[in-house]
């Protein structure tokens, strides 16, 4: 499976704890024997080695991401995306027309919902008003610009941006001005042209259910300073 760095969700592959679905999913499927081999790569050829069947699975996708790749009916977690900017940042989000104001800076690829998503579809070329960073490198480009005052704001993941800036012993650089609702399901996601996509999808499904019911999945969230799935 692969996927661009997204930590806690997924981290670095030679990781002492290489992320919470990377855990998952290796001892999902070790209970059923199967070994999960993992991949950091980024995003879009992430999702084109997935959806070209040369790699098994996606980590850490929304359906909008991929809708054509093979999904469970369970998520693995849930992507609460937030909108940070410099600390003396009076801007908060409160819907798209407080976007109006503001250059934002997203990643290109990302899928944030089907609002901001049209948005970024919208002025993905105005510079003005958006700009994508890409790359394995993609959040720490787009936190630095906002501290340099070149983006007013950036979206992510919450789990993520906390662990990014507790990483770089730097909680106090942004702070949190809003976030975007509804929290979006997120997946491990199985290529639409393998035969093998449907077997897996519901191994892991199942897996995903037994370890919510035996309190595996709170365990492991809270090893990731998680305390509770949200």
């Amino acid at each position: 499976m692969e996927a661009d760095l997204w930590c806690p969700i997924n981290c670095a592959e030679d990781a002492e704890r290489p992320g919470i679905f990377v855990e998952l999913a290796r001892q999902i499927f070790a209970d059923a024997g199967i070994e999960v081999e993992y991949r950091v790569t980024n995003w879009a050829r992430a999702l084109q080695d997935v959806r070209h069947g040369r790699v098994n699975a996606l980590v850490g996708a929304g359906i909008r991401d991929a809708p054509d790749f093979i999904f469970g009916k369970v998520p693995a977690g849930i992507s609460r995306t937030c909108f940070y900017a410099r600390p003396d940042s009076t801007w908060r989000y409160t819907g798209l027309a407080s976007l109006e104001t503001i250059r934002l800076g997203a990643i290109n690829g990302y899928s944030y919902g089907e609002e901001l998503d049209n948005y970024i579809r919208r002025y993905q070329k105005d510079l003005d008003r958006l700009q994508l960073a890409a790359g394995e490198q993609a959040l720490a480009l787009n936190v630095r610009k906002v501290e340099l005052g070149r983006v007013d704001a950036t979206l992510e993941n919450t789990w993520v941006m906390a662990m990014y800036l507790d990483r770089h012993d730097a909680s106090g650089a942004l702070q949190k001005v809003g976030c975007r609702v509804p929290d979006v399901p997120i997946y491990i996601a199985f290529s639409p042209v393998l035969a093998s996509s449907a077997r897996y999808r519901d191994i892991f499904d199942a897996g995903v259910q037994r370890y919510r019911r035996d309190g595996r999945l709170a365990a492991l969230l809270q090893r990731y300073g998680i305390r509770r799935e949200r």
